[in-house]
This record gives C-alpha cells, sequence and structure tokens, in this order.
C-alpha cells in the first residue's frame, strides 16, 4: 500500500471540565454522522480542556458541530499521512519534513495491525502544502 496524504481540516472546542460534557459533543456529531478517526482532548487550565477532532464531511456534521461549539481550528494546517506502519516511520516522515526546513507545530500519530495514520500541524497554508509535496515525494521515493 502506498502512503495516502491529504490535507485535513481539524476542529477545535474549550469546554468545562464537566463529567458528561465531552460525551454530549461527540455524541452530536455521532448523531450527525460523523465517524471520527481522530480526537485529542487537553487540560488548558484547571477548568477547561480543548478538544479536537476530524474529520468532518458535509453541512450537517460541521452544522452539529458548531452546535456544541466546534470551529475548525485556527492557525492549525494538517496534512495527514495514511501508510503501512514500519518502525522508524515517524522518524523518517518528521526528517523528511525537516530536512526541507519546514517546521511542525504539532503531530499526532499512531499505528494498529500494520497501518499507521499521522497527523502534521503546521503554522501556515504555506508549510502545509510545501509539506504535502515532500511528503507526496517521499511515497514515490518509498514505492520503488
Amino acid at each position: 500500500m502506498a502512503m495516502k496524504i491529504s490535507t485535513v481540516t481539524v476542529y477545535a472546542c474549550d469546554m468545562f471540565n464537566q463529567p458528561g460534557r465531552l460525551s454530549r459533543a461527540l455524541e452530536a456529531l455521532r448523531n450527525a454522522g460523523a465517524n471520527l478517526e481522530f480526537v485529542i482532548g487537553r487540560r488548558v487550565t484547571e477548568r477547561t480542556s480543548r478538544v479536537f477532532v476530524a474529520p468532518l464531511k458535509g453541512a450537517r456534521q460541521i452544522r452539529a458541530a458548531a452546535d456544541v461549539e466546534f470551529r475548525p481550528a485556527k492557525g492549525m494546517h494538517v496534512v495527514r499521512i495514511e501508510a503501512p506502519d514500519a518502525p522508524g516511520l515517524g522518524a523518517t516522515l518528521t526528517r523528511a519534513v525537516a530536512d526541507a526546513n519546514i517546521n511542525i507545530r504539532g503531530i499526532s500519530a499512531a499505528a494498529f495491525k500494520k497501518l499507521s495514520v499521522c497527523y502534521m500541524a503546521f503554522a501556515t497554508e504555506a508549510e502545509a502544502k510545501a509539506a504535502t509535496r515532500v511528503l507526496k515525494a517521499l511515497g514515490r521515493k518509498r514505492r520503488r
């Protein structure tokens, strides 16, 4: 399987740290038909957390997200990389981007069985586009 590289909009929401608050937000997205592959929550303060989700597709899911206060994450331009898992894959991906003098703002990755999915965030759209070109070239090189 070749690497699949695409851009994706990540949505973010700040919410109070209360039992059930995250569940209600995720249920609203599920009820709108969202099939999330990316959910990350981080504590911001003693009382609040920030949650990131992706993907959302179509007007219905985006409306549901807005209803529970998810918005496109500002200043976060994300490249999604799906590839066969292999030892050192993360090092290979991040080295290719670094060698192109592109700074990664954030990264989240997971592997399950033989598949790896990585989300790399960049500060600007130009950096994300440049990283996409670098990663696609790396994918072509790996197939040879």
